[in-house]
């Protein structure tokens, strides 16, 4: 058998961590190739190893059948490898044109290949403008700026990690189109993703790992969805379950924001539009809409960090807070989990302890005036074995732990923290399906205590499977609201493209 790529024996250890264990395996020429395994399995670190970001402790890699030892990312680039990371690594300062000119060798031209981003852009259906500054996407915006990076480098072999978790339906397809022409001309494609239906979808094989050690490799076309689920964990995965949600009964205003219109605070960004929106107690409501469609900016008024100009377009249990800070109505029981893990949702270079302590309420965390390290250490490592989260403990700092690790980390941090209102943007990103289920049975424990929920995702599953009732932004712009049972996908699509006027739903 010719393999394009071949991995033998690939070891890699941190600090209180063996994150590779021997790790085999091997991707043909048009081959789509999945990697699956839980979080904190080892799936981020062998692929920085495939591309030379990463120094294995022992093993060997091969190149069309000749050992290679890559010792950057450029190297792997220049042999033909592309990656999309998990988490960006663009620069917020620069254009999307500029960020890809860094990753392509010496030579080219900013002028000319602005017009090549073009056609790349118009045949992948990526939808950005090549000459927008970074740091005015959105975090789905920003991935699809990754994928163009790699594409423009014209790889035989392209690294996918989660490369779904903020596409839209439409995007996700297109994707998948994609990916099935550059197999059948021949580059090879590893796909990371904890999304089984995907993998069984798109994948010709799949290597599983757990903990650090491979598994299995499997046809995932003949395999089912609750088999994968059971290799890549070692046990079934439970369903959440939704439990009832009766509108006939009184569900008190939590939180509100009323006719609030703003410009885009960014160059190229989307505003708000006339939005109004009423949020209930006991209630999971969720918002469906393509990245990069206002949620963010939504999310940032309701949460406090975008402050209003008027004190009653954001109401909290009855309470003007338009012009309270963030702490101000964290204090008053409303907590967020950020979309974008890194910077916003904790300091990467600090503690998990110290992250905890950041967004604490300070009476639990102070005593007369001296912080409570004990008790904050103590409750971190709770967090860390109640939601099964992989790090090397509650000192490690936040940038050590994988993508999934982190996500479940911010989750369980602000679930722990018992709010009233809780505003949850892409709960699920990049964890895998175990994790995912008990975020969800988390968040419809907190909905059945009372607590009113806003969760913004593009995962129309997730949407579809926790949500009470059911809105959706396009264009700065907010649907009417429905109901779980007036709601369906293709009304859903439909309304994700503005188009819900003519539409004779009651709100």
């Amino acid at each position: 058998m010719s393999y394009r790529l071949e991995l033998r024996g690939i070891s890699k250890r941190y600090p209180g961590v063996l994150a590779n264990d021997e790790v085999s395996l091997g991707v043909e020429p048009g081959e789509i190739h999945a990697v699956l395994g839980e979080n904190g399995a080892g799936k981020s670190t062998l692929m920085k190893i495939v591309y030379g970001a990463l120094r294995p402790d022992s093993g060997q890699m091969l190149w069309n059948g000749v050992r290679v030892e890559l010792r950057s990312p450029a190297a792997a680039r220049a042999l033909g490898i592309g990656m999309v990371f998990q988490h960006f690594m663009l620069f917020d300062a620069l254009t999307v044109a500029e960020n890809v000119l860094l990753g392509l060798p010496p030579g080219h031209r900013l002028s000319t290949l602005q017009a090549e981003l073009l056609g790349l852009i118009e045949r992948y259906q990526l939808e950005i403008d090549p000459t927008q500054t970074v740091a005015a996407l959105s975090v789905g915006e920003r991935q699809r700026v990754e994928l163009l990076r790699a594409l423009a480098g014209n790889p035989q072999l392209l690294i996918l990690d989660e490369p779904t978790s903020v596409l839209a339906p439409q995007a996700k397809e297109k994707l998948f189109s994609t990916l099935r022409q550059l197999a059948a001309e021949g580059r090879s494609i590893i796909y990371i993703s904890h999304k089984l239906d995907e993998i069984r979808q798109l994948c010709h094989s799949c290597t599983i790992l757990r903990a650090g050690r491979q598994v299995g490799r499997v046809d995932p076309r003949l395999a089912s969805q609750d088999e994968l689920a059971t290799l890549m964990i070692g046990e079934a995965v439970a369903e959440p379950v939704p439990g009832a949600w009766d509108e006939t009964q009184t569900h008190e205003p939590a939180l509100s924001i009323h006719d609030v219109s703003l410009p885009a605070p960014d160059r190229g960004g989307l505003g708000l539009k006339n939005v109004s929106l009423v949020l209930r107690t006991g209630e999971i409501l969720g918002i469906a809409g393509a990245s990069g469609s206002g949620q963010g900016l939504l999310l940032s008024v309701l949460s406090g960090e975008h402050v209003s100009t008027s004190a009653c377009a954001v109401r909290l249990f009855g309470k003007n807070v338009g012009k309270l800070s963030v702490q101000r109505r964290r204090e008053l029981g409303l907590r967020s989990i950020p979309e974008e893990r890194l910077g916003k949702g904790c300091v990467p270079d600090m503690s998990l302890v110290d992250n905890l302590l950041l967004t604490a309420l300070p009476r639990l965390t102070t005593w007369r005036g001296w912080i409570r390290r004990r008790y904050l250490a103590a409750a971190t490592g709770r967090l860390l074995d109640r939601y099964r989260i992989r790090a090397a403990g509650p000192q490690a700092q936040a940038h050590s732990l994988s993508g999934g690790n982190l996500q479940k980390y911010l989750v369980a941090r602000e679930v722990e923290g018992r709010p009233t209102v809780l505003l949850a943007a892409q709960p699920t990103w990049g964890v895998d399906v175990a994790a995912s289920a008990r975020i969800h049975q988390e968040l419809i424990a907190l909905r059945d205590q009372g607590c009113a929920i806003l969760l913004v995702s593009e995962d129309l599953d997730e949407l579809f499977q926790v949500c009470d009732r059911l809105a959706v932004m396009a264009e700065g712009r907010l649907s009417p609201v429905l109901t779980r049972a007036q709601a369906n996908v293709e009304t859903i699509g439909r309304w994700m493209g503005g188009r819900w006027e003519g539409d004779r739903v009651a709100a």
